[in-house]
């Protein structure tokens, strides 16, 4: 929705935010993975001009394998928001649960599609940096003011609100403080909604976890989950990986959940919501266009192809509705496979449907 140029400004008052010395771990993950995100944008695999503003681009080289997992992590939830977007003609709300340093909602204004609202929630010092970011950043600022219909938006140290995008600093375990701080930043739950988790329900107890998928699923009429993180964590790889993770003061409480795509989709099943679908990452890698893969293949060279596959086999995207059967998205539909009869306009997974 185009709004009209005027004089905006960003008002910031002070606030102490207190956050759990055992979450530090956790909130480590944060600053990780956006800077491999920013890595691999520095060398092509995807475009993102908004990430740079909000993590420094590192010294140190990531891994193939790593840019590759990225890639296909970035691609697989993009075309399930723009298959949302598309199915509600973007009249809906998402709520990015575990938000971090993540850029979508720059993204999508940029291709005019912005939902009615979008909101974004994770740990106030995150959000409290993240903020700062936003306010001394005009390519971040911008943006938001242009859409506000106030001549001033304020915000504070852990959150802000505005006519399209609020940034909210809660505990996703604390369900009563999130359900409350969204309703003050106007979430509407008669709106079709899409919840976004990346990496944020293993770091959960499963009661937590179980906690918070139903509460998505009864607080909407019609509503969609993404999920992304591990799977396959009982073999000695994924053991490998909750060890590694246990050393850096990180552990994944919720990893009994992640033994199977099953597992996966029994979880949303078994709390609340009525369809559910999952792909392994190296299943959805594997239905990419072959434009993209050579495309992204040519950026760097993998000589140990056997380790892509290990690791891409121990993360999946998991995605589940209810209410509301049009928004219910079979894995056939999105994800079709490569054909070379098949001409790249007619498959969904284009590198012409993905600009950032």
């Amino acid at each position: 929705m185009a709004t009209r140029q005027r004089e905006s400004s960003i008002t910031s008052c002070s606030s102490a935010s207190s956050c759990d010395a055992d979450d530090e771990g956790v909130r480590g993950t944060c600053e990780d993975a956006s800077l491999c995100k920013r890595f691999a944008v520095s060398i092509g695999y995807w475009h993102d001009p908004y990430i740079q503003h909000f993590v420094r681009l590192s010294k140190e080289r990531k891994a193939p394998e790593i840019n590759r997992g990225y890639f296909a992590r970035v691609h697989g939830v993009s075309q399930l928001i723009k298959a949302f977007l598309r199915k509600t003609e973007c009249h809906c709300q998402i709520i990015n649960l575990g938000a971090g340093m993540d850029t979508t909602f720059w993204r999508l204004k940029d291709e005019d599609l912005l939902p009615s609202k979008y909101f974004e929630v994770d740990f106030p010092m995150i959000v409290t940096r993240k903020l700062h970011s936003i306010k001394c950043k005009p390519p971040l600022s911008s943006p938001i003011l242009e859409l506000h219909s106030e001549d001033t938006l304020q915000m504070d140290g852990h959150i802000l609100d505005s006519k399209r995008y609020a940034v909210i600093g809660a505990d996703l375990r604390d369900l009563s403080e999130l359900e409350e701080k969204l309703k003050k930043c106007n979430m509407n739950t008669q709106l079709p909604t899409l919840l976004i988790a990346e990496c944020v329900l293993v770091y959960m107890t499963p009661e937590q976890s179980a906690n918070l998928l139903k509460w998505a699923a009864s607080s909407f009429e019609a509503a969609m989950f993404i999920n992304y993180e591990q799977v396959n964590m009982g073999d000695r790889f994924g053991q490998i990986m909750i060890e590694n993770l246990r050393r850096r003061q990180c552990d994944l409480a919720g990893v009994e959940t992640c033994k199977s795509l099953e597992s996966q989709k029994e979880r949303l099943l078994s709390n609340g919501w009525e369809t559910a679908s999952a792909v392994d990452m190296m299943e959805l890698y594997n239905r990419l266009p072959r434009a993209e893969v050579s495309r992204i293949e040519s950026l760097e060279f993998l000589d140990e192809m056997e380790l892509l596959e290990q690791l891409m086999r121990h993360y999946c995207l998991c995605w589940a509705t209810k209410g509301g059967n049009e928004l219910a998205q079979k894995p056939g539909e999105l994800f079709k496979p490569r054909s070379p009869k098949q001409p790249l306009r007619d498959v969904l997974w284009s590198s012409r449907s993905w600009k950032g």
